[in-house]
């Protein structure tokens, strides 16, 4: 009865604030509803990852600025997670220096405020680097200067989506060999290495697809031209501060995460290892990261949120996120609370799918229990 009065109550909560939002918007003439989403935008995009005019609608705009968010959400994820565990790890060498190299780093980048960090590298991106003439480049296949970052790109329809194909099926394959190779070794008590085969497998997959795609082999190259580069593919100044300063920022949460997971692993199962004869590598990976995972993913799904969430900063560099397009639309349409509850929308759904992502693989990690 309480849980349903508890319902009731916040449902009437809602209702008044939007009922009182609307009649105040009303009595003042100010337009409301999301029917703007339908008309022309009237302004451009400098970086997209789909074709898109100024005639084309608010709602595209929005959309656009939504895959920009989740491209560099993305990548920063992949990125973080790669360099947390690496200085988390690293943490625990017995080497000093690199013990030492790993300390200061986090503690360097974890107490640097995040929009600070951005700030730095978009000005060092943008005042240190040479022209677009004089870019620096590597065999004339890579460029870097205050243009961005330039580098060949496989042609659009020509079969390299077949490619992409093949390696989406290869590493489904892999997954699923990966998983009846274990399923053998609970049975049978014997080990198949997954690594050889599974990168065996993802290599025939690419192999197949390009086969399919008829042998593709057209690529664009990238020019350097006297004002900018010219060709290929590139991502701009603004895209690689933040995702330089979202990877280097959250990477030290994610390294003393690590720590704290590795260092709940008792000091006798790491005896136990030595004394069956594992080197202290095999130990790391076979004994104490699979236990550690069981604390370490928890709170590694916070620093997942954190990073999705602190890529709204980017509008203060001039990336093109969802949050710089849904300013440029509501000073354009006037419609505030609309594009406020876009924003709102979209990093609740951002977050939610985190979550529930990360909070399914922590359920399969957890020990199994009568």
């Amino acid at each position: 009865m309480y849980q349903a009065l508890a319902i009731v109550l916040i449902g009437l909560g809602v209702w008044f604030l939007a009922h009182n939002t609307q009649e105040n918007m009303r009595i003042r003439g100010i337009q409301s509803g999301f029917d703007f989403l339908r008309a022309s935008a009237g302004f451009d995009i400098g970086e997209t990852l789909i074709s898109f005019s100024p005639s084309e609608s608010y709602g595209k705009a929005i959309w656009v600025g939504v895959l920009n968010t989740l491209r560099v959400a993305l990548i920063g994820i992949v990125l973080t997670t790669v360099l947390g565990v690496l200085l988390g790890v690293g943490r625990f060498s017995r080497n000093a220096l690199v013990r030492g190299l790993c300390y200061s780093y986090v503690e360097l980048f974890r107490n640097v405020p995040i929009l600070l960090q951005m700030l730095m590298w978009y000005l060092l991106f943008v005042e240190v680097l040479p022209a677009p003439g004089e870019a620096w480049n590597l065999a004339d296949l890579f460029y870097l200067s205050k243009d961005g970052f330039a580098f060949p790109r496989p042609l659009q329809g020509t079969g390299y989506l077949m490619v992409l194909i093949g390696l989406v099926a290869g590493v489904l394959l892999a997954w699923l060999w990966r998983r009846w190779a274990l399923g053998a070794f609970k049975k049978t008590g014997r080990l198949l290495k997954p690594g050889w085969p599974m990168l065996g497998i993802v290599l025939v997959g690419v192999v197949a697809g390009w086969l399919a795609g008829g042998m593709p082999t057209q690529w664009a190259i990238p020019e350097a031209g006297r004002f900018m580069i010219e060709g290929g593919g590139r991502v701009s100044p603004e895209f690689m501060a933040v995702l330089i300063s979202l990877t280097f920022y959250t990477a030290a949460f994610v390294a003393e995460v690590v720590r704290g997971g590795i260092q709940s692993v008792s000091l006798g199962q790491k005896e136990a290892s030595a004394a069956l004869g594992l080197a202290p590598r095999q130990t790391m990976k076979l004994v104490v990261l699979p236990q550690a995972m069981r604390v370490i993913v928890p709170p590694l799904t916070n620093q997942y949120l954190n990073l999705t969430k602190n890529s709204s900063l980017a509008v203060a560099v001039g990336y093109p996120d969802v949050v710089s397009i849904a300013n440029t639309t509501l000073n354009q349409s006037g419609r505030a609370v609309e594009c406020v509850a876009i924003i709102m929308l979209v990093y609740l759904t951002t977050s939610l799918s985190t979550s529930l992502f990360m909070n399914a693989y922590n359920k399969r990690m957890a020990i199994p229990e009568r």
